[in-house]
């Protein structure tokens, strides 16, 4: 396998899978979706449900234009880019190539590298561990703030100071904490009602 740290071009990414599916979490859950999930994070949350993208040499090298021909080929409208950490690689020619192709593309991230790229819509998911970049808060669409305990609604509203007045707000509960916090979150949004519940339906569901 070529190692994802000596890749030097940029139209070549370390993925981890892809896969056409529907979007379980955010402002466009229930949408159909091509998800591109890239190899590597810096993050390192303990609670992360995809622990094994983190290592962004374990995973093969692929071709954007291979990306690409497998988007044309299941018929997606709209391309998220996830991880991992998507922001850690170069992606302007990814994004590029997509929108030549009139697909709306997306990202799911901490914001914590800068973002390459033009994207339709950034879904910002700040983490305690590695805090998004100044920048990130700026191109941000949404902002989806993971909750698995109390303390967590105060770094929802540091993060959402910083985001712009359109920026969708959501609380979403971490998945192995859900019995608990999805309660503690209802309740807060019923006395914050500028936040959503975002919900991972996807899992409910039993789809990728």
């Amino acid at each position: 396998m070529v190692k994802a740290k000596s890749i030097k071009k940029n139209n070549v990414l370390p993925v981890m899978e892809h896969f056409y599916t529907i979007q379980g979490e955010g402002m466009h859950s229930g949408s159909a979706a091509y998800f591109i999930r890239l190899g590597g994070c810096d993050v390192g949350c303990h609670w992360c449900d995809v622990k094994e993208s983190w290592d962004v040499n374990a995973h093969p090298i692929i071709d954007i234009d291979k990306l690409i021909s497998e988007v044309k080929k299941a018929g997606a409208s709209i391309v998220v880019v996830t991880g991992g950490e998507p922001a850690m690689h170069n992606l302007k020619e990814l994004t590029a190539q997509l929108k030549k192709q009139a697909i709306s593309v997306h990202i799911e991230t901490s914001g914590s590298s800068a973002i390459t790229g033009k994207f339709d819509w950034v879904c910002l998911s700040p983490k305690k561990l590695k805090a998004p970049l100044k920048e990130s808060f700026k191109l941000a669409n949404e902002l989806k703030v993971i909750i698995y305990n109390k303390d967590d609604f105060a770094w929802a509203e540091k993060n959402a100071a910083l985001v712009s007045k359109k920026c969708q707000l959501l609380l979403q509960p971490e998945w192995s904490r859900a019995e608990k916090v999805t309660p503690l979150i209802v309740e807060y949004v019923k006395k914050h009602p500028r936040w959503q519940v975002s919900l991972q339906t996807h899992k409910y569901m039993n789809v990728p």
